[in-house]
């Protein structure tokens, strides 16, 4: 008989792993369940510091989930334009790693240039799927802060001058992006529109401006789009900042828009431990940091909403129902990506992502001037082709702040030309030096500018056509975060450039990479002008189409080109509408922001808003609508012919605008309220059919804070641009 001796250790033992085993029951959250009802089953079962600590960052990109109960972290990334590269916990640098090339979309003003929702879906429906695949769940963009100055850094992430433009196209954008279970975060909310003095600057703006131009495409992202997050801005807006404001994230996003995704603070722009409670702000990111360069000094624990918050919230301070707020709104983000049943598998730097990034690109490229025909130049055409500038082969994907990205592969435009035309038939000289790219920093070039001219004029003197291909670049002062540029000047001595080639063959098409309006002293003398913008990893393929007339351009020009900087709404008034006098800014231009302003002053911009070349030419019929009498809750049925006139197959972005010649109120000579492009073949014509609501015809009422409507007459425009009007009619609204 065998005698079993257990010690009182052995007992104990036992009795602890019993009562561990009890206290570790598994939870399960049922995935079947709506996602209303596992955000409270999931609530229910958080401790306060569990709560608490998915308030805030626990790196450069991410926040706390709950392992206790399953739920996931929150990975964010960069950018609005690519899927940024894997950075180190704590640091902004690149973490080495080899399979986290991404593919480089073109930047927002481009797509915006489209004018073309469907290349907006397509957009983000791409970029969700390599975040997608990169096990991101927040996608930090797009950006849809409006283009009120030239001089503006970031210009380039956003979708230009007009809201209506850019409300329709970023409902699509953030619908690509959300079919993958990946969130959007829409930037940056709101009145970013400078990087001068961006941390502190203190705008105030009228309550009409506010709601008529710089929140509409907000708006739109949410109410139509569902976007399930929101990112804030740095500066302040009547003495509050952005991330922590009560008007903004309560009143009018939360309230009014019934906004029930997650408010994310933009990297560093949390300033108030009260104001971060109980003004809307849900996520904290980057305190500490400047947003983009500085490591941080303060450990996680102690952010604006870490333990300050916990203490506060255990005092009695805080009120735990505006935490489980916040809480509910994080969880619900994270069952509506990570842990959605449904959410696809994602794709990385497809053979269809790579097809996507071109047609893009196709689309936005905008002709500006073609006398006689210099463009298209078919294949054959000329035995030798001059390609002149630094952006021909630059890399113009990296710098720029947040957007860098780390691209498995980028096609310069030289490559591009080289693959079209034959390597015999192209030569290329730099023509100028920008120096290297350090963010934060101005760095010149050490080359000797007066030789790459001179190399440049040797190589165009006996060329059959020259392509200058320059703009500006991703440089500090240029089109990157951080600073404003501080001219609209071509940089780093281009238009000196130019005037050399002009005088050694006048047979010169200027070719601009760039988010930016620029000056034009050549514009007269030049024959082809190209707004080509920067267009990620298929930049050369889809340069070297749309020059060699593969494809025909049909892009149009998403905000306006002054002739000279003082020419500019926000610049005309001074340094207190822009940038800021003493830390305070006046938005002094109001509601005339781009071609309201030029229209209402009579003031002949360089290139208009919606302006764009084809090489087919477009006959517009006389506009037309339904009926002749409205009430404010119709739609009003817009319809004309479009009749490609050329011999070659093209698209053209149709437009319609709205004005109210007598308001009550001061109201802009006419507003775009439609646009559609159409694709016609040589000789076709089409009937042109359009809505536009009758509410959206509204002003907004700052005496009843509300849109109103007058009984009246309002006129109807369609047009090639905002300059470019064809017909009119009249309607009444009753």
């Amino acid at each position: 008989m065998r005698v079993t001796r257990i010690t009182i250790f052995g007992i104990l033992s036992i009795s602890l792993f019993l009562n561990f085993t009890r206290a570790q029951k598994p939870v399960y959250l049922d995935v079947k369940q709506p996602i209303e009802k596992r955000v409270e089953q999931a609530l229910s079962l958080m401790t306060l510091d569990e709560k608490v600590a998915m308030c805030h960052a626990q790196s450069k990109f991410s926040s706390k989930g709950v392992p206790r109960l399953g739920i996931p972290e929150v990975w964010t990334d960069d950018g609005p334009h690519g899927i940024r590269e894997e950075v180190f916990w704590d640091k902004w640098s690149g973490a080495g790693w080899t399979n986290d090339s991404c593919t480089a979309f073109p930047a927002l003003t481009s797509l915006a240039a489209s004018f073309n929702p469907q290349m907006a879906l397509l957009y983000g429906k791409t970029i969700g799927e390599e975040a997608r695949y990169r096990n991101k769940n927040v996608l930090l963009g797009p950006g849809v802060n409006i283009y009120r100055t030239p001089l503006n850094g970031r210009n380039f992430e956003y979708m230009g001058e007009d809201p209506y433009l850019s409300s329709r196209i970023v409902v699509p954008y953030v619908q690509g992006v959300q079919q993958n279970g990946v969130a959007a975060c829409v930037k940056h909310f709101a009145l970013n529109n400078q990087e001068a003095d961006r941390m502190s600057v203190d705008v105030e703006v009228s309550d009409r401006a506010l709601h008529e131009i710089y929140l509409p495409a907000f708006k739109a992202a949410v109410e139509e789009g569902k976007a399930w997050a929101i990112m804030g801005s740095y500066n302040q807006f009547r003495g509050v900042h952005c991330c922590h404001n009560d008007l903004l994230l309560n009143k009018i996003l939360k309230t009014d828009w019934k906004f029930d995704g997650v408010v994310i603070s933009d990297w560093g722009g949390v300033h108030n431990t009260d104001q971060a409670v109980n003004n809307g702000l849900d996520l904290e990111m980057g305190t500490s940091t400047n947003g983009l360069t500085t490591d941080g000094t303060s450990p996680y624990s102690e952010y604006y909403l870490a333990n300050p918050y916990l203490r506060g919230l255990k005092s009695g301070k805080y009120s735990e129902s505006v935490l489980n707020d916040k809480v509910r709104r994080i969880l619900r983000l994270i069952f509506r990506t990570t842990m959605s049943a449904d959410h696809p598998f994602g794709k990385f730097v497809s053979p269809e992502h790579s097809e996507a990034s071109r047609k893009i690109a196709e689309e936005g490229i905008v002709l500006l001037k073609n006398n006689k025909q210099f463009f298209p130049i078919p294949v054959g055409k000329y035995q030798k082709i001059a390609v002149i500038g630094e952006n021909a082969t630059r890399s113009l994907v990296i710098g720029g702040g947040s957007s860098s990205l780390k691209v498995a592969y980028e096609v310069s435009p030289l490559k591009g030309l080289i693959q079209k035309y034959g390597k015999d038939h192209i030569t290329f000289s730099k023509g100028y030096a920008s120096g290297e790219n350090e963010y934060n920093k101005e760095v010149g070039s050490q080359q000797n500018a007066d030789s790459l001219i001179n190399a440049a004029v040797a190589t165009a003197k006996d060329a059959d056509v020259v392509l200058f291909i320059g703009g500006l670049n991703k440089n500090h002062f240029q089109d990157s975060e951080g600073a404003d540029r501080k001219s609209m000047d071509l940089p780093f001595g281009q238009d000196k450039l130019i005037a050399a080639l002009l005088k050694a063959n006048k047979n010169v098409a200027v070719i601009l990479l760039s988010g930016n309006a620029v000056s034009m002293p050549w514009v007269n003398e030049v024959p082809a002008i190209v707004q080509a913008w920067y267009l990620g990893s298929e930049a050369g393929n889809a340069i070297a189409n749309v020059l060699s007339g593969e494809v025909n351009p049909s892009g149009k020009l998403p905000f306006s080109f002054p002739k000279k900087l003082d020419d500019n709404a926000a610049i005309s008034f001074g340094q207190i509408s822009y940038p800021g006098l003493d830390g305070k800014e006046e938005y002094k231009d109001d509601i005339l922001v781009g071609y309201r302003w030029f229209d209402t002053k009579k003031i002949t911009p360089l290139f208009a808003f919606g302006y764009g070349l084809s090489y087919t030419t477009f006959e517009y019929g006389k506009i037309t609508t339904d009926k002749k009498l409205y009430t404010p809750d119709e739609t009003v049925k817009v319809s004309f012919t479009l009749k490609n006139t050329g011999k070659v197959d093209g698209a053209e972005a149709t437009q319609v605008y709205v004005s109210e010649p007598k308001a009550t109120v001061m109201r802009p000579v006419k507003e775009l309220k439609a646009f559609k492009k159409v694709f016609l073949k040589a000789g076709e014509t089409q009937t042109i059919e359009l809505e536009i609501k009758v509410k959206d015809m509204a002003f907004y009422n700052e005496t009843t804070q509300s849109w109103t409507v007058e009984p009246g007459e309002f006129v109807l425009r369609n047009a090639a641009s905002s300059n470019d009007v064809k017909s009119s009619v009249s309607i009444q609204i009753k």
